[in-house]
């Protein structure tokens, strides 16, 4: 019988792999500030909106938007160039993700812009002392209570802007905070104003 080459067979699968790993594109790791800006889609939805809009909204600067956009692509957060949220899988990772990925970081007491539960909605659902009130450190807020660490620097802005970002932000911050009454209102309240409502309005 004849020999058979096999040093070709044998390298073709190699090639062919090192090919796809090099096609394939690196997975990117979510960061705070897509948090926001997802947010943002979810409050206030637009098919026109250009990047530089959405910049100036969230008080981001275009390009980290832009690079943002991608990532939150990339974990199926968004759909295609229109940038429309997945609802469902939106509250499934403000829900269940993002306490882990960004937990609430709690610090002394300081002035600031109400959040959590101090803050709207649960604020008109939740009757808590006065020393329980959470605030977002700002120069410019008026309020005071244990401050924590906004999501991203420039929320307490861009909530500011927008009242429907400022509830979202308020509630995802009841939720990192994981106390258990304000937790489960929390849950419900973001059910309804991710999936719940734009159903309802699409029916």
């Amino acid at each position: 019988m004849g020999s058979v080459t096999t040093g070709s067979i044998e390298k073709l699968p190699s090639r062919r792999v090192k090919r796809a790993a090099t096609d394939m594109k690196k997975p990117l790791q979510l960061r705070p500030q897509d948090v926001v800006i997802l947010l943002k889609l979810v409050a206030s939805p637009s098919k026109d909106r250009r990047i530089t809009d959405l910049a100036h909204e969230v008080a981001i600067s275009p390009s980290e938007v832009s690079q943002g956009l991608e990532r939150l692509l990339q974990a199926r957060l968004l759909t295609g160039t229109k940038r429309e949220p997945v609802r469902k899988n939106v509250y499934d990772f403000v829900v269940h993700g993002v306490p882990y990925v960004f937990p609430a970081v709690v610090g002394s007491v300081a002035r600031g812009m109400y959040t959590a539960h101090s803050a709207s909605p649960l604020s008109e659902k939740i009757v808590g002392s006065p020393n329980e009130n959470y605030v977002w450190p700002s120069p410019d807020g008026a309020e005071r209570g244990q401050g924590v660490a906004p999501l991203y620097k420039t929320v307490p802005k861009a909530a500011a802007k927008d009242k429907k970002l400022y509830e979202l932000l308020a509630l995802v911050d009841a939720v990192r905070l994981g106390r258990v009454r304000e937790l489960k209102i929390a849950s419900e309240e973001l059910h309804r104003r991710i999936v719940e409502e734009p159903e309802s309005a699409d029916a």
